[in-house]
């Protein structure tokens, strides 16, 4: 199971796919997370290594606002 911001991300479907059920995280989002991260192809994320993986929650931490880090203004 790929655990990405607090998420359980679907084991079963594309990288690019499956990053999408973080709340913050669109398909262009997807497809940057997955080139800064160095993944050539768009494998299922049950294929990913544990080192690509954390490649992914690193850039995901990092650069993008996400799940917890999304607040309303008032």
């Amino acid at each position: 199971m790929a655990i990405v911001s607090g998420i359980n991300i679907p084991d079963n479907k594309r990288v690019e796919v499956a990053l999408r059920s973080v709340y913050g995280i669109g398909p262009t989002q997807a497809v940057d997370v997955i080139q800064k991260a160095g993944i050539e192809e768009n494998p299922r994320v049950r294929d990913l290594t544990e080192e690509q993986l954390t490649r992914i929650r690193e850039i995901i931490d990092r650069d993008k606002t996400v799940e917890g880090d999304l607040r309303r203004e008032v």
